[in-house]
């Protein structure tokens, strides 16, 4: 909003100064979460912590996908209702595709230990 309200003070043909601090910041924070997501690769390398890793690299990377949404597709500028109306679905959206991984895993090995047999 601050850099709406410049553009309007500036005089006819006048450019304004670019504002990149933003742009910075965020650069700096996915930086810094995709830092610990390879060390943590690099660290947890034991097959028994093989679930806790991907979970970690899931969770951390929709982090990275809401900040990037947030900040470059302005989303938290945005009214509540609507932030809220992207999440819910998205978020519903994601719990299926888990059951239905989940659900799927289990009819194939039932199907796959019915005809074996």
């Amino acid at each position: 909003m601050s850099n709406h309200a410049e553009e309007l003070s500036l005089s006819p043909g006048e450019i304004a100064k670019p504002n990149v601090a933003w742009i910075w910041r965020t650069f700096w924070v996915l930086v810094g979460i995709t830092a610990v997501e390879f060390a943590i690769a690099f660290t947890m390398t034991s097959p028994g912590l093989r679930t806790l890793r991907n979970s970690i690299f899931i969770v951390m990377t929709i982090l990275k996908a809401f900040f990037i949404v947030g900040e470059f597709m302005h989303l938290k500028h945005e009214a509540k209702s609507l932030i809220w109306t992207i999440l819910i679905p998205t978020a519903l959206l994601v719990w299926l595709v888990v059951a239905l991984v989940t659900e799927g895993s289990y009819v194939g090995e039932a199907l796959s230990h019915m005809f074996s047999s």
